[in-house]
């Protein structure tokens, strides 16, 4: 199975590529669905796809945005700079967008987003009929209804999958609550994540208040279920990676492209390190990834729709705030054997006595202290305070451009 990682940026993309994706997946200068990420630039995709192909990684540009009339112009103006950029594929949402997409870069393979909804062996049928190679599977699919769409639609139909990251509140990413909050929409690239926003009820006067919002008050009603908020756990199949081979999916998508580049390292070097175990005939992965996933940001998790309906589940909403212990301090830029430093790109304050850990690909993260840091210029310093500085530390075993610094997450930190 092929595990495609998100990048939200080359620093990210690079993560993705050093710590074991086959595939990542981009948005370019507009229509992606990421507005509020940072999306790639021309200059950007052609550097990406440079740097994917020369280590066999291919890259997947989203196109998954549902134009309206006026903006076709710019979107014919955008596949033509796609057609020099030369992706892999392309994932698309929208019938109007795929049959450009298929006149404008005839030779690049068509995904059908998440975001079409594909529930169905007679709806994947209709889409390959426009010609989509692959379809990115609805999250609210079991694994019992994959294996049946598996099936029923030809052979030469991919079907990819989530495995790992947040989950919607609405139906595959087709929300209106950002709109109706902020007037961003969702369903065009701009969602606020009102579902993570930390509310509180007014019992008295039935209402729902949003922190930064007290005098827009949202009426609540209850029934005997109870009231349910809107937070829903996030999505991690760590555990279960022969069944989604069994049902036939064939490529496991994690989400996250506006997560950290520790968080795409970590999760996709676990997740690589767990199908490389399967390849070796082990189901069962080792617990040490499974700490690694509770390591990164993430809400509680679970295993969403595939072994059926979570709405059964009284625990399907998630406790309020994001979990997780690691924090992102620096990337390893460079090695030198004969002192045993290494030189690191700052984006966490590191000071002199830190328990962290470096992690490397294809392997669990490797622990020592902080016994000296040292500037630029190898002055001594206490602690690395500036963004982007670069600094160097003395660290006990070898390591290798690309890989980062990690410790226990301080408040404010990104992890």
């Amino acid at each position: 199975m092929e595990l495609l990682s998100p990048a939200g940026n080359l620093e990210k993309l690079r993560a993705a590529i050093n710590f074991g994706a086959d595939a990542a997946y981009l948005s370019g200068p507009g229509f992606g669905l990421r507005a509020a990420s940072t999306e790639f630039s021309p200059a950007d995709l052609f550097t990406a796809l440079d740097e994917a192909h020369a280590k066999g990684v291919k890259v997947y540009v989203t196109v998954n945005a549902t134009p309206h009339e006026n903006e076709y112009p710019a979107l014919s103006d955008y596949l033509d700079l796609l057609a020099r950029v030369k992706p892999d594929g392309l994932i698309v949402s929208d019938p109007g967008v795929i049959l450009l997409c298929r006149e404008r870069l005839p030779g690049v393979a068509i995904h059908l987003s998440t975001q079409a909804n594909a529930v169905s062996s007679a709806a994947c049928r209709a889409w390959y009929g426009l010609g989509v190679k692959r379809i990115v599977l609805a999250r609210e699919l079991s694994l019992a209804e994959i294996r049946e769409i598996r099936k029923n639609v030809p052979a030469d139909l991919a079907l990819e999958a989530f495995v790992h990251g947040s989950m919607c509140v609405s139906y595959s990413g087709r929300c209106l609550l950002s709109g109706y909050f902020t007037g961003r929409d969702a369903n065009r690239g701009d969602c606020t994540q009102p579902c993570r926003w930390k509310y509180r009820i007014e019992h008295l006067r039935g209402e729902l208040i949003e922190e930064s919002r007290p005098d827009e008050p949202i009426p609540v009603e209850e029934d005997a279920g109870g009231t349910f908020i809107l937070a829903s756990r996030d999505l991690s199949m760590i555990e279960h990676l022969a069944d989604l081979a069994d049902a036939g999916v064939s490529s496991l998508k994690i989400e996250g492209r506006m997560k950290s580049a520790l968080y795409v390292a970590a999760v996709t070097n676990a997740y690589r390190m767990a199908l490389d175990a399967l390849a070796r005939g082990e189901t069962a992965p080792d617990p040490r990834l499974i700490a690694e996933l509770e390591s990164v940001s993430h809400r509680e998790y679970s295993t969403g729709f595939y072994y059926g309906n979570p709405h059964d589940d009284p625990n399907v909403v998630s406790r309020p705030g994001y979990l997780g212990e690691k924090s992102f301090l620096a990337a390893v830029v460079g090695y030198d054997e004969a002192t045993g430093l290494a030189l690191c790109e700052q984006r966490n304050k590191c000071a002199v006595g830190d328990e962290v850990e470096i992690l490397s690909p294809g392997q669990f993260g490797r622990a020592f202290t902080v016994a000296s840091l040292f500037d630029e210029d190898g002055a001594p310093v206490d602690s690395t305070p500036h963004p982007g500085m670069r600094f160097s530390l003395p660290v006990p075993f070898p390591v290798a451009a690309g890989d980062l610094l990690r410790c226990h997450a301080r408040s404010g930190e990104n992890g």
